[in-house]
């Protein structure tokens, strides 16, 4: 079980959205690579890099913040916003990220995210996030009227790493991760799902290492860390304690 720390880039800047409302931004660090060390000093494993600017204008917009965040940190470092195409895709690897989150093009063009897993083996992460149990795109502005587990299993034996499911009527309100709709897409699809949107507090910490929740690969944690609302060295305490009995 994996706690990723969030770094949301807007206008190279670290920050925090409600609801995934880019007028509602608060500002946390102005220097993304030095939150990308902190988080790695205080013993996290990952990282978590949302490029908000590109997830709206379908390109990336805050790649030199999130070159500064890979010569920063030795953390693997997965990135989404914006990556639409096989080249961006590569070269984004390149540059060396571990994991490329594909959203929006997930749901125009799951065949590219097919090619991509075959070409990029273990290098490649769909992010489904949902409004009203719907998958939503361009930056959570457009709904669809795809279905959450249907989408996900357009990728099932496909070879995607991994499934971001957001939650974005929780995202940055602190209420607490929707585990229903979460291990209902983890139990229907044998891809790892993360949680994402609204861990509010170690009882989520303490929630994600229930038997049940056993099937998540982990779940990312951003305005709670940066508020102070969870502390890092309690909730990876509580992940090595959780490790360490299933190791037993």
């Amino acid at each position: 079980m994996i706690l990723f720390p969030a770094i949301d880039l807007k206008d190279g800047q670290c920050v925090r959205l409600k609801l995934g409302d880019m007028e509602q931004a608060t500002v946390y660090n102005p220097d993304p690579a030095a939150q990308a060390l902190a988080f790695e000093e205080q013993g996290f494993e990952w990282l978590h890099v949302v490029d908000l600017n590109g997830a709206f204008a379908g390109e990336s917009v805050n790649g030199a913040a999130v070159d500064a965040i890979l010569k920063a940190t030795k953390n693997p470092v997965q990135l989404g916003g914006g990556i639409r195409t096989l080249d961006h895709i590569e070269s984004w690897l390149a540059r060396g990220l571990t994991r490329v989150i594909l959203g929006t093009v997930a749901v125009r063009d799951p065949a590219l995210v097919i090619e991509a897993c075959k070409r990029f083996p273990g290098h490649i992460a769909v992010g489904i996030d949902a409004k009203g149990g719907k998958v939503a795109v361009e930056g959570w502005a457009e709904a669809s009227e795809l279905g959450v587990i249907e989408l996900a299993k357009k990728f099932e034996g496909a070879g995607v790493s991994a499934i971001i499911y957001t939650d974005i009527d929780r995202d940055g309100i602190l209420t607490g991760i929707n585990w229903e709709s979460t291990l209902d897409l983890a139990n229907a699809v044998s891809i790892p799902v993360i949680a994402s949107g609204g861990l509010a507090s170690l009882e989520d910490i303490r929630r994600m290492l229930e038997p049940d929740a056993a099937r998540l690969e982990g779940a990312i944690s951003g305005r709670a860390l940066y508020d102070g609302r969870i502390d890092p060295k309690q909730a990876l305490a509580l992940i090595t304690a959780a490790r360490q009995e299933v190791g037993r």
